[in-house]
């Protein structure tokens, strides 16, 4: 509860000009965030997990994030969800929304989707985008 104060209060805190993109890492095996607006499936890629040495890992270490561009799919699926949120980010900020939650699952929430949500956030705080990350699993 404290740390959804904290997030709130640091979407409250940005001057009120667009969207808030919310993007959270989660794992299935931990349920499905009730929060999401929209919800991507990352388990279909090449788990880390299973790597020894990739094992303690998270998404946010440069081992995992190089297996992982190391993964074609991965690259592709990065490529079709960024593009997702980009076609349909202008419909939600004309809904006069405050925050769209992006939710990216695999499976312990650690490597797959920890990654992803670091390069979307990456990419739309490049676009001049109001971003906010969350990794459940992590915290």
């Amino acid at each position: 509860a404290n740390a959804l104060r904290n997030y709130i209060r640091e979407i409250i805190s940005q001057p009120n000009n667009g969207l808030v993109l919310l993007f959270t890492s989660f794992g299935f095996k931990n349920g499905i965030p009730l929060d999401a607006d929209f919800v991507f499936d990352v388990r279909s890629l090449p788990n880390p997990h299973y790597d020894p040495a990739l094992k303690p890992l998270t998404g946010k270490d440069e081992a995992v994030i190089t297996f992982l561009e190391n993964t074609p799919a991965a690259i592709e699926m990065l490529a079709d969800i960024q593009h997702y949120i980009e076609k349909w980010l202008p419909d939600f900020d004309q809904d006069n929304r405050s925050y769209l939650t992006v939710a990216i699952g695999c499976t312990g929430g650690q490597h797959r989707s920890v990654y992803f949500v670091e390069q979307l956030s990456k990419h739309f705080k490049n676009q001049q985008q109001k971003v906010i990350i969350r990794h459940r699993e992590l915290n």
